[in-house]
């Protein structure tokens, strides 16, 4: 393998662990970009990769995202990531998720954990039982943020695209605008039918069709393969799948005036970002839009350390600003004659000590 020094996507990265429990097979890797602001914070991805190199681009990416997303929700939280090693047949044990606690205890606190794509709350339950360096866990109490931050997510999205609708399309209304949603699970059923609701006109697909025609026929909208969604003539493109499916050919496909959605790392490279920008295509920072999840587990977590009550309307009030954060980066792209993902990432970079 490539030395981890010389990948494309190794930046400045504190620490990076790999992770090989024998007894119960896990093998993981847990990557932490900056400590800077706080705890490097980022969900667990339970995920089958093509070789072990994959593995470790994913979880390098992923964790550079967390950091800048973190940093700009306003958050005292650094950057994390990690990534189970899945096999084909994506068995998951309880000894597993015992030792994956365990790797994470002996970090001493500077990696928290979440759920993400492949894991579940009761995964998080489990892992909770081996370490206390964990958040996203079941509501106990009523008016209280935590558990799934599915629906965090999905609202934070929402409020976002309408800012992107306002800001390209100069209306405050979604009533008739034609959104491409690809991506129906937990984040983008909940963002569609959200849409639905005031009005979009619905596209929606997923690796899973029949889930995706399901929820058509749900919301009144239709439904299209995940090979023909990137393709459809829409106002809104918005990905909530995996990344890297704004790439040369994707780009070339879209047939949209703005991409907004909540899947991470969507640019295949940083250049993708002045194609957008080229083709006049209104770009949402993923890490500035999907923020809404983060938000959620680590005002959790933060309270669970103090001792406080994380209140859901403290949570719903930052949700409110990811807007306002999405509208002063388009204004300064338009300013500056840049690409939004650019801008973003500058101002990330200024706030983690890295600009």
């Amino acid at each position: 393998m490539t030395s981890m020094w010389d990948l494309p996507d190794f930046d400045e990265h504190e620490a990076v662990h790999f992770v090989h429990d024998r007894t119960s097979g896990l093998s993981a890797i847990i990557a932490m970009h900056s400590a800077h602001l706080g705890p490097a914070a980022g969900g667990t991805r339970f995920w089958h990769y093509a070789d072990r190199q994959t593995a470790v681009t994913d979880a390098l990416r992923l964790s550079r995202g967390m950091s800048y997303k973190n940093a700009m929700a306003g958050l005292p939280m650094g950057g994390g990531k990690a990534v189970i090693l899945a096999d084909a047949k994506y068995r998951k044990t309880p000894d597993m998720l015992a030792a994956f606690g365990d790797a994470i205890e002996s970090l001493g606190g500077r990696y928290v954990t979440a759920e993400d794509v492949g894991m579940s709350d009761a995964d998080m339950v489990a892992i909770s039982k081996r370490t206390k360096y964990v958040s996203g866990l079941p509501v106990e109490k009523e008016g209280s943020a935590g558990g799934d931050p599915g629906p965090f997510t999905a609202m934070g999205i929402y409020l976002g695209l309408k800012a992107a609708v306002q800001h390209k399309l100069k209306t405050d209304k979604l009533d008739g605008v034609r959104v491409a949603v690809q991506g129906v699970g937990s984040v983008g059923g909940g963002l569609a039918r959200l849409l639905a609701k005031d009005g979009a006109v619905l596209t929606l697909a997923d690796v899973n069709h029949d889930r995706a025609v399901q929820l058509a026929e749900e919301l009144g909208g239709k439904a299209v393969t995940a090979e023909q969604i990137m393709g459809v003539e829409a106002d809104v493109f918005s990905p909530n799948a995996l990344g890297a499916i704004l790439d040369d050919e994707g780009i070339a496909r879209l047939d949209t005036g703005i991409v907004a959605g909540g899947a991470n790392n969507q640019l295949a490279k940083p250049g993708h970002a002045e194609m957008l920008y080229d083709r006049g295509i209104l770009y949402a920072p993923d890490y500035v839009i999907n923020a809404g999840g983060i938000i959620s587990v680590a005002l959790e977590y933060l309270s669970e350390q103090d001792g406080s009550f994380c209140d859901v309307n403290e949570v719903r009030k930052r949700l409110r600003q990811i807007p306002e954060r999405l509208m002063e980066i388009w204004q300064k792209s338009d300013n500056e004659g840049v690409s939004s993902a650019i801008v973003a990432d500058r101002m990330a970079q200024e706030l983690i000590g890295r600009g």
